[in-house]
C-alpha cells in the first residue's frame, strides 16, 4: 500500500462558548468523537486531561491523524485542531459539526494544505 503525504489541517478558534459546555469533558468527548465519525475518520483512541480549576484538553487519535480541543471556560474560548491525511476524510465536516454543537458567538479558522512541499493557507 502506498500512502500519500497530502493532508488538510484546520485550526479553529471559537469565542463566546458557554462556560458549562467548555468545562464538560464528557460532552466534549462525545462531540469530538461524533465529529470524527461525521467526516468519515476512524477513531483509534480518546485521551483527555482536566485542569484545576477549569478547562480541559481532549485528543481524539484518528487512523488519519487527530482531532483536538483545548478549552478555557473562564474566557469562553476553545482552540480546536483537525488534521487528516489523504483525500478520503473531509475535516470541514468535523469542524462544521463541532461549530453546530458549541454554538460560538465568534469563530476564526485557517486551513493548511500539508505534505505538498509548500504550505498553502486557505482562509
Amino acid at each position: 500500500m502506498t500512502y500519500s503525504t497530502y493532508g488538510r489541517h484546520i485550526a479553529l478558534d471559537v469565542w463566546g462558548v458557554d462556560f458549562a459546555l467548555l468545562n464538560n469533558v464528557d460532552m466534549l468527548q462525545e462531540i469530538l468523537v461524533n465529529a470524527a465519525y461525521k467526516c468519515g475518520a476512524t477513531v483509534l483512541s480518546v485521551n483527555y486531561k482536566t485542569f484545576d480549576p477549569t478547562g480541559c484538553t481532549i485528543l481524539v487519535l484518528l487512523s488519519e491523524s487527530h482531532l483536538s480541543i483545548h478549552t478555557y471556560p473562564d474566557k469562553a474560548f476553545a482552540a480546536i485542531d483537525c488534521y487528516v491525511c489523504g483525500e478520503r476524510v473531509d475535516p470541514k465536516l468535523a469542524i462544521q459539526y463541532i461549530i453546530e454543537n458549541l454554538k460560538p458567538k465568534e469563530k476564526f479558522s485557517k486551513t493548511l494544505i500539508r505534505g505538498t512541499k509548500e504550505i498553502e493557507v486557505i482562509g
